[in-house]
């Protein structure tokens, strides 16, 4: 049950708190007074549709918090996204709508993306607009209300997965079949290539190995002067000494005083293991000199096949284990071009009997749906007939169509407005106010089906007047016996059947307009009532007609 709402800066609310009561609840107020914007700031803590233009003008941000009571701890919502009410029951929904677009949602504290808040809100408050009976006028959302109704879930999910077999089956199936000469290009395309990478050897590796052998051999001049060079410095020639036997003249001439004192000893030691150092650098040095073969010959060679490598990557791959890849792939589709045929009979085999299990699947969803169908249709006439709506006739309808992904029915609302006439569609004859009362009927009797514990009517009573609004005001107070009901009205009827009435009043202060929900006692809903009567003209009449309103519905609400 929502237990407050909390709204700091939406359009013209600055702030406000909103205190529901169990049972039901209406709002009424002066049109553009803002009953809407307090739906609004509802559905934005539910995580729906919300814009910066909800931002009230001059503020960086706006606040919407709902605390709800007496909330299960097992509905489907928390545990895919690990929140919980607290010990009491309590849980607490809240969004920040920030100037640049930007939403920060929590659910007791913990944070949530828009998504996962609208989940979770789903489950404990449902919203029924002012335009949802419109609904009624697309077909293609009848069988989804059946469905919800009937709670086909199990079946259709089995049919769906059905269905996905066959249709995957279909298109590997239309993949296969190409025209002969299309399958003939394709087959030499396919075999070209593969004989072009086959061709070319492709080693992994092989790139970074030639890039580091052409380097080398682009510079094979420099190469040999640097070595020659650092082979001289190191071994001299026939006519110079080199930093080798320099080094080793020194140890010599060490030798003979070594013994004097540690430190001579140290440095002696120090020049053999330098004389060693740079004989092992200069042996190294020479033996690179000798085993570097500067060919150009070579050099072509590391050149054409890095151009060779670069032609193949610029069609297959941008290296080598990429190119690789595509040669296995150009393998596997060939091989499946090469046998389609015998992959053709196969996949057909699967098909016929895919569709037979689509067939057999879809018998059982509408075996279900029809069982559903036939206790909607009473449930519906019911309550319509509560509805003030006697002579209406209420029926569902089932065509066979095409399987497709929602099952193989094509479902529609039938109805019959007045004795004698034949059902038709609802959108050929409904008017405003019998979608409204249908479309309330079939609201309340999936409620019954749902664990939502908190209903909301944004206007429901929209083309309802007269004896019918009676009858909306008695249904929705039934409606409330058994969960939370908040109603946006302009009906007197309704205002008078609620438990709790709150009036939507805008007023102006300091030049800027604000609008506050006040809690009406008895004298203040007499006052409000008379207004929705009669308008700005309130008159003794008026006054003591709507205390008869509201004893008349306080003596229907001690029936149920």
């Amino acid at each position: 049950m929502l237990e407050v709402l909390h709204i700091e800066n939406i359009a013209v609310i600055e702030s406000a708190d909103i205190t529901f009561r169990p049972g039901f609840n209406a709002l009424t107020g002066e049109t553009g007074a803002g009953k809407s914007i307090v739906i609004d700031a509802m559905g934005a803590v539910l995580g729906g549709r919300t814009s910066r233009e909800l931002i009230r003008t001059g503020a960086n941000k706006a606040f919407v918090s709902a605390l709800f009571s007496q909330v299960p701890n097992d509905l489907s919502a928390f545990a895919e996204h690990g929140v919980s009410p607290d010990e009491d029951g309590n849980l607490v929904l809240q969004r920040e709508i920030t100037a640049d677009g930007k939403n920060n949602c929590r659910a007791n504290g913990r944070p949530l993306t828009v998504a996962q808040l609208r989940t979770i809100g789903a489950e404990l408050l449902n919203i029924h607009g002012q335009h949802d009976g419109q609904q009624l006028l697309d077909e293609e959302q009848h069988g989804t209300y059946l469905d919800r109704f009937g709670r086909t879930e199990t079946e259709l999910a089995q049919y769906q997965a059905a269905y996905s077999n066959m249709a995957e089956l279909k298109n590997q199936i239309h993949a296969l079949r190409m025209d002969e000469t299309e399958k003939a290009r394709r087959i030499d395309s396919l075999r070209f290539q593969i004989d072009e990478l086959e061709r070319a050897e492709l080693v992994v590796g092989e790139e970074e190995e030639l890039e580091q052998r052409r380097n080398l051999l682009r510079n094979g001049e420099k190469y040999i002067s640097a070595l020659s060079g650092a082979d001289f410095c190191l071994n001299g020639d026939d006519d110079s000494a080199g930093a080798v036997s320099a080094i080793g003249d020194a140890e010599s001439a060490l030798a003979g005083i070594r013994t004097l004192s540690e430190d001579l000893a140290e440095l002696y030691q120090r020049l053999g293991a330098l004389r060693s150092e740079a004989f092992d650098l200069a042996e190294t040095i020479r033996d690179k000199r000798a085993e570097f073969d500067f060919s150009p010959t070579e050099l072509d060679a590391v050149e054409s096949r890095t151009d060779q490598l670069y032609r193949l990557k610029k069609k297959y791959g941008a290296t080598v284990e990429e190119m690789l890849t595509y040669l296995e792939k150009c393998r596997a589709e060939l091989d499946a071009i090469e046998t389609a045929d015998d992959t053709l009979i196969l996949l057909q085999s699967k098909l016929k009997k895919a569709e037979a299990a689509v067939m057999d699947a879809g018998k059982v969803l509408t075996n279900v749906r029809k069982k559903a169908a036939n206790i909607l249709e009473e449930r519906i006439q019911k309550e319509l007939q509560d509805l003030d709506m006697l002579k209406v006739r209420f029926s569902i309808d089932f065509a066979e169509k095409e399987p497709a992904m929602d099952g193989c029915d094509a479902i529609r609302f039938l109805m019959s407005a007045n004795a004698g006439e034949d059902l038709r569609p609802i959108a050929k004859i409904a008017s405003g106010g019998e979608l409204a009362r249908i479309m309330l009927a079939l609201k309340n009797v999936l409620a019954e089906q749902e664990s939502i514990a908190t209903l909301v009517f944004d206007e429901v009573d929209t083309g309802v007047s007269g004896r019918a609004a009676q009858k909306v005001a008695e249904k929705l107070a039934q409606v409330a016996h058994h969960k939370q009901v908040l109603c946006v009205t302009h009906l007197p009827q309704l205002a008078a059947m609620a438990d709790t009435h709150f009036s939507v009043e805008k007023g102006e202060r300091g030049g800027r307009t604000y609008t506050q929900v006040v809690c009406l006692d008895r004298e203040a809903r007499k006052a409000e009532l008379a207004r929705i009567t009669g308008g700005n003209q309130v008159t003794e009449a008026l006054m003591v007609s709507a205390g008869e309103l509201l004893d008349q519905a306080e003596k229907y609400r001690k029936t149920l």
